[in-house]
């Protein structure tokens, strides 16, 4: 009998590969998104470390200059800026994270399927080949059965 090939193979491969690219991009997302939530706390540490020092300056109860009071609030403004836009970025990455979650999972489902149909197939040809070779045994066997008789 022939040797067993599987006719979607060329498929499997290009599926494994899209599936390889899908969980390369997955990881990319999520090595993005991690790097914006570290620079939100970056962020985060700033401003609270301008708040300490300008609390620390009000409450030693010396007088203030108005012009450091208004780059005090310029700062402030400034990283709450900052602040909102990191968050606003790192929401439009996870938005992103869920696409390429979600096509890997669709992948993942579809490559399973088709591995599946192989091994199915592939049983079914271990089961012609099986019955092929019990057929052939079973022939020999009458022959010389026949042969001794």
């Amino acid at each position: 009998m022939k040797k067993f090939k599987f006719q979607l193979e060329t498929l499997l491969k290009v599926t494994r590969r899209k599936k390889d690219d899908a969980e390369m991009a997955f990881a990319e997302v999520s090595r993005r998104l991690e790097e914006h939530r570290a620079r939100l706390q970056e962020l985060l540490h700033e401003l609270q470390a301008g708040q300490k020092e300008y609390s620390e300056m009000t409450a030693e109860g010396r007088t203030i200059k108005v012009g450091v009071i208004v780059t005090y609030n310029n700062f402030f403004n400034w990283k709450r800026e900052q602040i909102e836009s990191q968050q606003q970025l790192i929401l439009k990455t996870m938005q992103e994270r869920q696409q390429k979650l979600k096509k890997l999972m669709e992948l993942i489902t579809y490559v399973k399927s088709i591995e599946q149909l192989k091994e199915k197939r592939l049983r079914e040809y271990n089961e012609a080949v099986l019955a092929e070779e019990q057929k052939f045994l079973d022939e020999v066997g009458l022959q010389l059965y026949m042969r001794q008789n």
